[in-house]
């Protein structure tokens, strides 16, 4: 099947062929907020065979999946407690994961084996238009090899995944740049399994006390909870300033406070926002083959800055 990469604003016919292979079990790179994703029909165990063969994924890690509309999030588990109406109404569409007891409808391939799933609807045009198309939930983790650096453009997932996606919808840029926040609401206390632009903080204020996840064996009830990920090819460092900065080779220094002598430096933004939204390009950019290190000046560890410092964190050498 041949794929296809295209700009698709005022490209119905596109969006109609993306949204037909996708009911006929192909695999489709599609951009959302966050970040793109290569999607495929979440119901077909077959489909999603093929996206944890595309990627190397292990099997212990599950797929989120993307819906266009809180009724097709409800119809896809057991319960909807008050706490993810709340949620759903404050933060969809938008870059939050709700974690779930799964409906006997979602299979378990998708699931890795467990009780539950992952939901979310997607702030994009693209994105919610392919839902809206398709008719299918779709299933959709980063379109990338698995532990690399996620994809914030439709060239990124061409130069990952090249031939083995059915077709790529180009949508630019993505506006979030790193991965959806995800918090589980099985059983007691909610769970911050990943953390992500929308906060702690910011979900306590609508449903009260959240607990964060440590470290789990087996399965993980959400994707992104792996020591390391969101890897680039470089060795890549976490530093508290110029003076820690590695001496040998060629580097890349993205600082937030002051540059250093004798290494190609990068201004990074001094809001979070605008930080994840420029990372992995910025990542991409300089993991070319040319440079032996990436060094990041650490940010804030102030809320706001918790999902940047996770994928830092998980991308540095251990």
């Amino acid at each position: 099947m041949a794929r296809t990469s295209f700009q698709t604003k005022g490209n119905e016919d596109r969006m109609l062929q993306a949204a037909e292979l996708l009911r006929r079990g192909g695999v489709v790179a599609f951009p959302t907020e966050t970040v793109y994703g290569l999607g495929a029909n979440a119901l077909d165990p077959a489909a999603i065979a093929r996206i944890y063969e595309i990627k190397g994924r292990p099997r212990t890690s599950p797929l989120i999946v993307h819906v266009a509309t809180i009724e097709k999030a409800r119809e896809l588990v057991t319960e909807w407690p008050e706490t993810a109406e709340r949620l759903a109404r404050r933060f969809w569409p938008g870059p939050l994961t709700l974690v779930l007891p799964k409906h006997e409808v979602v299979p378990v391939e998708l699931t890795a084996g467990l009780g539950t799933v992952g939901i979310r609807i997607p702030a994009h045009p693209v994105a919610l238009r392919l839902l809206e198309l398709a008719g299918v939930p779709v299933a959709a983790p980063s379109a990338n090899r698995f532990m690399q650096l996620s994809p914030t453009t439709a060239a990124h997932v061409e130069a990952a995944l090249g031939a083995a996606v059915d077709l790529i919808l180009d949508g630019g840029a993505t506006r979030v740049g790193i991965e959806s926040t995800v918090l589980s609401l099985v059983g007691g206390v909610p769970l911050l399994l990943r953390p992500g632009m929308i906060s702690r903080v910011q979900i306590e204020e609508v449903i009260g006390p959240v607990e964060v996840a440590g470290a789990m064996e087996g399965a993980h009830p959400s994707p992104g909870m792996q020591d390391r990920h969101y890897s680039p090819r470089t060795p890549l460092y976490l530093v508290r300033g110029p003076a820690d900065l590695a001496a040998a080779g060629r580097g890349v220094y993205l600082f937030l406070t002051r540059p250093a002598l004798g290494v190609t430096c990068v201004a990074m933004p001094a809001e979070a926002e605008a930080y994840a939204a420029q990372l992995y390009e910025t990542l991409h950019r300089y993991d070319d083959g040319s440079w032996d290190w990436i060094a990041v000046e650490q940010p804030s560890e102030e809320p706001a800055w918790a999902g940047v410092n996770d994928r830092l964190r998980r991308a540095r050498m251990q």
